[in-house]
């Protein structure tokens, strides 16, 4: 094989030579001819999610089971057949949100948000308050977290309501209103059970929302001064709540108090080195880290598994955002664009919340780990939004097109083979 001068001038020695340089560059040639297929997204979406309820599953059962043992009479897998339980349930839930039409899926979310304030305004006066926080109400003999089901409800609402503005977005009143006042609502009823933590997500996916319909930056601004102000003045008002937002920047200067979780948590961490102490082997669930197998779930992970395994959860969560992007970037559905963005600043948000409390980089505000923390307040919703996604994914027309093939192609196989 010959080349021109002009092609050799392109390729690089290691090219030409057959070496690293050529693997590299047919390496980066067939990751994105992958990335150009129309199932991609889909794929991508599925199997990010599934990997996550794995990893989640399997940490719950062993960050939860001395505590189980402790608390349910020597039953140490009480706690992770109870989101066992959750599970069997969401993914039905995240099955059918993806067959979904958008019009019902529309329809649905002005109840759905009005269902959420419902049940946000019942929490104040008839919830239970657990670790300062009143963000449970007890249906039937369920206790459930009515803030968690409102994300999803607030960012379909959301969506709804921009897609149907969709050619009135260039003016500010249009972008204003009813979201943020709605919005400001579902969040007071929130910081008046004293939850800090859903509220600053609440705020989160209002921030989200409003950058993907284009508001102004003096806009963002505006609010980011107001909800400042409303956060500083929730936690100055309370002298437990402001040690624990203070306390992440030396969570050893109060050890024995309000530094004890984050300490733990970043003992945890160190303690698990690049590959980890192995499944099980953690130390400080064994008492010593509060809330091990919810708020710092990711703690013991990173004790087990190490920072492999760290890097792996972060990963998945960034190949969500990554699939669920490209789908609101090349959809021309706005509901389902403005939708997914939404579900992604919840997510990813809430994500990134959650690494921060535990490497100490934020304040403990109590917020779980999405698909992997235990609790079905949280995993139904997650994994419906989740569902959605999917959902939206698989409608994409060139995916569509691609998936129905297939099934021709399956379906021809199949009647090949009952012929011969």
């Amino acid at each position: 094989m010959t080349t021109t001068a002009d092609e050799t001038r392109l390729m690089t020695p290691g090219e030409l030579d057959g070496g690293p340089g050529r693997a590299r560059f047919a390496a980066l040639a067939s990751l994105r001819e992958a990335l150009d297929k129309p199932l991609t997204s889909y794929y991508l979406l599925l199997g990010a999610s599934a990997l996550l309820l794995t990893i989640g599953l399997i940490m719950v059962l062993s960050a939860s089971s001395v505590y189980s043992f402790r608390v349910n009479d020597g039953d140490s897998y009480a706690v992770v057949r109870r989101q066992l339980i959750w599970l069997l349930i969401g993914l039905p839930a995240a099955f059918i949100a993806s067959r979904l039409p958008l019009t019902f899926v529309r329809r649905v979310s002005v109840w759905a948000y009005v269902a959420s304030l419902v049940l946000l305004f019942l929490t104040i006066f008839l919830g239970t308050e657990i670790n300062g926080n009143r963000n449970w109400l007890g249906v039937g003999g369920l206790a459930i977290q009515p803030a968690e089901v409102a994300k999803l409800a607030l960012v379909l609402w959301a969506a709804t309501v921009y897609a149907n503005k969709e050619r009135r977005l260039d003016s500010l009143h249009q972008l204003v209103v009813p979201v943020v006042p709605g919005m400001l609502l579902a969040t007071g009823l929130v910081v008046a059970g004293r939850d800090l933590g859903t509220a600053l997500v609440f705020g989160a996916i209002l921030m989200g929302m409003l950058w993907v319909v284009g508001a102004p930056m003096r806009f963002f601004v505006l609010t980011f001064a107001v909800i400042g102000t409303i956060a500083g003045g929730f936690a100055v008002t309370d002298s437990e709540r402001w040690s624990r937002l203070t306390t992440f920047r030396d969570p050893f200067a109060d050890y024995l108090d309000t530094g004890w979780q984050p300490a733990h948590g970043l003992y945890a961490l160190s303690s698990g080195g690049v590959l980890g102490e192995g499944l099980g082997a953690s130390q400080q669930k064994w008492g010593d880290l509060p809330e091990a197998h919810t708020d710092f779930i990711f703690a013991v992970l990173g004790e087990e598994l190490g920072l492999v395994g760290t890097l792996l959860v972060v990963a998945l969560f960034l190949a969500i955002a990554f699939a669920a992007l490209r789908v609101a970037r090349t959809t021309e559905s706005a509901f389902v664009r403005y939708a997914t963005f939404g579900i992604v600043v919840w997510l990813l948000g809430q994500m990134i919340i959650n690494v921060g409390m535990v490497l100490a980089l934020l304040p403990v505000i109590g917020i779980p780990l999405p698909l992997v923390s235990y609790g079905g307040s949280s995993l139904l919703p997650s994994l419906t939004a989740l569902g959605l996604l999917i959902g939206f994914a698989r409608r994409e027309p060139e995916a569509a097109a691609a998936l129905a093939a297939r099934r021709r192609s399956r379906s021809t196989g199949i009647s090949a083979g009952r012929v011969s």
